[in-house]
């Protein structure tokens, strides 16, 4: 009799709080292989700045989808969704324990929920980037507007918004349409880090100190010089956009560090709010000192 297949192991939560860690030491404990679920460490290079987890700190542990992008390409959800399945099927097929970590939320829930992309139409994409160029965004976000509100809602930038029209021009759906039910693709355990709110915005902060102290700065320099501005999604990365700023003298590294800053606690009040949504997920206190413990007993 074949044995069943281990549910998937997700460990999210938002930017800073462990995630990581927590996902390595429940490899070694669960005999497990970690699959990366955070859009910008797709990106070789993008070391310091996405606080990439270094080879000392996975302790011999496989990690897969990292560094399997340079920073020109753009990060693709559905990309990623065929990717990380095959990745999980692979790992559970060698007896192994698949770990996703990461605190993309959409990426995580392309790993784990039923959730259909719909196609793209270069051209469609091509004249909608025109039109943005030509008079902004307004008037294509009045157009969104009307056809598919929940959309225009709830995306604020450009690319987003194309590709919110993109998808209603090709299929004639809206869309917000085909956001997925709660479903899992396959069995899952999604496990998050709770945190102290105002701990996190200190960590956060000394975070972004160390970063510059490692050398963001020349990291950011020499991405540019490979193309990071051309990258539409690695060139919005929190902390490079900032410190590309530097480089054209447009601030100097202590606004930009402000700025980084600042925009790393709001992406991380957004990321708690995405996943806080989902009532799927076991919540777990990131300072726990029995936490690997804990979140191993409830991987099944």
């Amino acid at each position: 009799m074949v044995a069943a297949t281990p549910p998937v192991i997700a460990v999210v939560g938002p930017t800073g709080s462990g995630k990581s860690e927590l996902a390595v030491s429940l490899a070694l404990a669960l005999d497990g292989e970690v699959v990366n679920a955070d859009a910008m460490q797709f990106y070789r290079g993008m070391d310091i700045g996405t606080a990439k987890i270094t080879e000392a700190e996975r302790r011999g542990v496989p990690h897969h989808l990292l560094d399997i992008l340079d920073v020109t390409e753009e990060a693709s959800v559905s990309d990623f969704q065929q990717r990380a399945r095959a990745v999980i099927a692979d790992i559970h097929a060698r007896g192994k324990r698949a770990i996703l970590a990461g605190g993309s939320g959409l990426y995580v829930r392309a790993a784990l929920d039923l959730l259909d992309f719909p196609g793209t139409d270069p051209a469609i994409r091509r004249r909608l980037e025109a039109e943005e160029q030509a008079a902004g965004l307004t008037p294509l976000r009045a157009r969104l507007e009307r056809v598919d509100p929940v959309s225009a809602g709830r995306l604020g930038d450009a690319r987003r918004v194309i590709r919110a029209l993109e998808v209603f021009e090709l299929t004639g759906r809206p869309f917000s349409s085909f956001m997925p039910e709660r479903k899992y693709f396959q069995p899952a355990v999604q496990l998050g880090l709770q945190v102290d709110r105002e701990q996190l915005r200190e960590r956060l902060a000394a975070r972004v100190h160390s970063m510059v102290q490692q050398g963001l700065l020349a990291e950011v320099q020499r991405l540019d010089a490979a193309g990071l501005r051309h990258g539409k999604t690695a060139s919005r990365a929190l902390g490079y956009t900032q410190f590309l700023s530097v480089l054209d003298g447009q601030a100097d590294e202590a606004q930009a560090v402000e700025e980084t800053i600042a925009a790393t606690r709001k992406f991380a009040r957004r990321q708690l709010t995405w996943f806080r949504a989902d009532p799927r997920i076991s919540w777990l206190d990131w300072q726990d000192p029995l936490l690997s413990p804990k979140a191993a007993a409830l991987c099944g």
